[in-house]
């Protein structure tokens, strides 16, 4: 009878480990907040035709300005989780861009959330590279018929 109850406590202080073990873990989960995106009722204030040095006073300045050639602004936040050896994931992502005419006026405020999001590629441009790398033997060999023996001891050209 002992018996079977120190296999019961056994069994119940494995439970109770593998729980605290497994709460444990779970609780090693980190946010990481990035970024800054003014409240709703700051928003409310900024419409069509109000000047970017009275959006700028108003909300702060933004996280980016004229991305893409465009007279606009972005500001943007994000919430990042990592847990243990996971890949981070984007829980959150709240992005307000703010469009404005070559006077520098609001003509558009437009909100975006993660569930909006895809994949931009950001740069269209090829890049120039400095040509074909040659390696020491391909130079070496290459320049074996360059030379005439008068250019190393000082003849006549």
């Amino acid at each position: 009878m002992a018996q079977l109850a120190l296999s019961g406590r056994l069994r119940y202080l494995t439970l109770a480990s593998a729980t605290a073990l497994m709460l444990g873990l779970g609780a090693c989960a980190e946010i990481d907040a990035h970024g800054f995106v003014p409240v709703e009722p700051e928003l409310a204030q900024v419409g069509a035709g109000m000047a970017a040095d009275d959006v700028r006073s108003l909300l702060g300045a933004p996280a980016v300005e004229g991305f893409g050639g465009t007279n606009s602004w972005f500001y943007i936040s994000s919430r990042v989780e990592r847990r243990a050896f996971l890949p981070p994931r984007i829980t959150e992502r709240k992005i307000v861009a703010i469009g404005f005419d070559s006077a520098n006026r609001v003509t558009q405020v437009e909100r975006f959330s993660l569930e909006d999001g895809r994949l931009i590629d950001l740069n269209h441009n090829v890049t120039v590279t400095d040509g074909r790398r040659l390696t020491f033997f391909e130079q070496l060999l290459g320049n074996l018929g360059n030379f005439s023996t008068e250019s190393f001891f000082g003849g006549t050209n």
